[in-house]
């Protein structure tokens, strides 16, 4: 049984045990190396890959206008 080491930029290392696996393997940007290569990253295709925005969140706070009910004054009854 064939041992075929692949790197991958972003998911790293892995062994494929046939022929068919790496092969289909380098068509999804996966690279073969022997453990005595120093350097894959050379070798390999570079991907940008664009960071993910954050997104903010809106305070769910009421405006400074809105005033709740129990915050309200209370009425006098004019004792």
């Amino acid at each position: 049984m064939p041992v075929i080491y692949m790197k991958h930029e972003i998911h790293g290392a892995k062994v494929a045990t046939l022929e068919a696996e790496a092969a289909a393997d380098e068509l999804n940007g996966w690279v073969r190396y022997t453990p005595e290569t120093t350097s894959v990253e050379e070798s390999a295709p570079k991907k940008e890959v664009k960071p993910r925005a954050r997104k903010t969140a809106e305070p769910e706070q009421p405006a400074a206008e809105e005033v709740p009910n129990f915050l309200a004054p209370a009425e006098s009854t004019g004792a």
